[in-house]
């Protein structure tokens, strides 16, 4: 085990998506050591996923690159990925932290030429875009990875592909011999930044997930219009490759439900309502239809809501969606009753988009060490001990609102660091 010795006032934060990132560069930016730690092989979290935010329709790039750029510039903070926390011990103020880094088999000497995924035969499912496609079992986690570096699957890595993508690499970077890597650093505070996960869709029987290649999620959708994505941004029917004439958005599938997330999950009105802004671009002419519970678009997205109601191929139904059949053609039949005429619904679609909520990812997973949770999973700040959650880890909440609550969580960080 390696010991590294955190300076006096360091700060954790666990998770490298939007959140994490605005909190270790806040805390940083004021003079606090930071480590940066991120499960997976590059930071960005569910933000690099999306095709654009709402309201302004940027793209995630926007947010990210700039805030890559501080954050390789600033020396204050030391970044970890393929980094887990396996137990945190010692007192506020002053608490000992053992990290685990999972093997990359490519160490630092890459510099991303991509002649290890061009030499490399096996393909295994791409992660980032949903399994739509495949990648390379050596690949380059996205077009915007940082650290922009690349990464073996090496359980997807026959033992042909093996020699090919070691022979390939000129700059002696793969290293199928790495081993797992034990760190210990000491800090003052820990900021939980984990982030959410999509809830998993085939646990609701009645939505069909996975019986047919028609029924999609709000993320699958991102991915989909994406320029980076499995089609480079053709919204078609996964498999098929089929033209949308027609698309039905099912709200609140997950959320709002006893039997799954007994919470409003937030986000998902207005990334229906963006998306249907991305099946406008394309098709001007598809008709859209959105089932919903209530509509939630507070404030000052009203007024993109009433952008999106107004359009003449656009009908929203008031009522929960009860089923969705799979059809021989490759679509999909929405049914449902309209809760204000109490006519029951078959609506025959060449696709459907499920609005799948947010899971926070430490109550899916569970916390590495004893935190203070609520029914939902959502990590309740203790500020007296020093652990403060951020973002998606705190509450459902979109980008704005992530970068807001990120930014007070590094406040308390640093408050509880100067004590």
């Amino acid at each position: 085990m390696t010991d590294e010795q955190g300076t006096s006032g360091a700060i954790l934060v666990v998770g490298g998506g939007i959140s994490g990132l605005t909190s270790a560069l806040e805390a940083a930016e004021v003079g606090n050591d930071v480590f940066l730690i991120e499960k997976s092989a590059s930071f960005g979290g569910r933000v690099a996923q999306l095709n654009q935010y709402f309201p302004k329709l940027c793209p995630p790039s926007c947010g990210l690159e700039i805030n890559f750029r501080r954050v390789k510039n600033n020396r204050r903070i030391r970044t970890y990925t393929m980094t887990t926390v396996k137990s945190v011990s010692g007192a506020p103020g002053n608490y000992k932290v053992d990290l685990e880094i999972a093997p990359r088999y490519v160490n630092s000497n890459c510099t991303a030429c991509g002649d290890c995924a061009e030499a490399c035969p096996d393909m295994i499912d791409n992660e980032f875009n949903f399994g739509m496609n495949k990648s390379k079992a050596a690949y380059l986690p996205h077009d915007m990875a940082y650290p922009r570096r690349y990464v073996i699957n090496k359980q997807g890595l026959s033992a042909e592909g093996a020699k090919a993508v070691k022979a390939s690499c000129k700059y002696n970077a793969v290293d199928l011999d790495m081993q797992t890597q034990n760190v210990t650093i000491n800090v003052s505070s820990i900021i939980w930044a984990t982030g959410w996960t999509p809830y998993d869709p085939t646990k609701m029987d009645n939505l069909k997930f996975g019986q047919s290649e028609a029924i999609i999620t709000n993320m699958m959708m991102e991915r989909l219009a994406a320029p980076n994505g499995p089609t480079g941004g053709a919204i078609v029917r996964p498999g098929d490759g089929k033209e949308i004439t027609s698309v039905a958005f099912v709200q609140c599938a997950g959320s709002r439900d006893e039997n799954h997330l007994e919470f409003c999950s937030h986000i998902c009105c207005m990334a229906t309502l963006k998306q249907m802004t991305y099946v406008r671009e394309r098709y001007p002419d598809a008709k859209m239809y959105v089932f919903y519970i209530d509509l939630r678009t507070p404030g000052k997205y009203e007024k993109f809501r009433e952008k999106l109601t107004s359009d003449k191929n656009s009908f929203f139904i008031k009522g929960k969606v009860a089923e969705i059949i799979p059809e021989a053609d490759g679509g999909v039949t929405v049914v449902a009753e309209n809760a204000i005429t109490g006519e029951k619904i078959h609506q025959k679609v060449d696709m459907a988009v499920l609005a799948t909520g947010m899971q926070p990812s430490l109550g899916l997973q569970g916390a590495p060490v004893s935190l203070n949770m609520d029914n939902s999973g959502f990590v309740i700040s203790d500020y007296e001990k020093g652990m403060i959650s951020a973002g998606c880890a705190k509450k459902a909440a979109d980008v704005v609102t992530t970068t807001q609550s990120s930014t007070a969580a590094a406040l308390k960080a640093i408050q509880i660091s100067r004590r």
